[in-house]
């Protein structure tokens, strides 16, 4: 977006201007587009303020999970002749039930440096759970466990900076 489109949002979120301290309405039209800004660039928070008004608008964002199907139920089992199947091969694939990166960004294992980390190897977690927070332009991304588990391998080191798709742990 360009400084034009900038400048046009700014004045969508403040309307015109008055000189009583009215309290400001709400453009719902500058809300949408914020929110429409949000889901191109990615970002999980946008801000803009002028005049002394302010509109934020944020959003959670939802991890980003590769999980690789199992046989259906009641289907076949593949022959006894057939190859065995590699390891996971971490760079390569993700084994089932690996959270990856949703972004680019540097991943913490705790709420706060010196603070108990949110999960290690053998908790037992609920969907909605945080897990990590991966850190991208200044803002704190909570990653949240997309189902029950417990956890068997967590792949990263706290502050390390992580690649989109990268696995982080794996949920058993």
């Amino acid at each position: 977006m360009n400084m034009k489109g900038v400048r046009q949002l700014t004045k969508l979120a403040n309307g015109p201007k008055s000189k009583t301290h009215e309290p400001m309405s709400v453009d719902v039209a500058a809300i949408r587009e914020l929110a429409e800004l949000l889901t191109e660039t990615g970002l999980t928070e946008i801000e803009i303020e002028q005049g002394g008004q302010r509109l934020r608008v944020s959003r959670q964002a939802s991890p980003l999970v590769h999980t690789v199907p199992g046989p259906a139920a009641g289907a076949q089992a593949e022959p006894a002749t057939s190859a065995p199947e590699p390891a996971p091969n971490r760079r390569e694939g993700h084994a089932p039930g690996t959270i990856t990166s949703p972004m680019v960004g540097t991943v913490y294992v705790a709420p706060q440096p010196g603070a108990p980390p949110f999960v290690k190897v053998g908790d037992a977690v609920k969907e909605g759970d945080t897990l990590l927070i991966v850190e991208a332009m200044k803002t704190m991304n909570p990653i949240l466990a997309p189902r029950s588990g417990t956890v068997s391998e967590i792949c990263v080191r706290d502050a390390e900076p992580v690649e989109f798709g990268q696995a982080l742990l794996i949920l058993s």
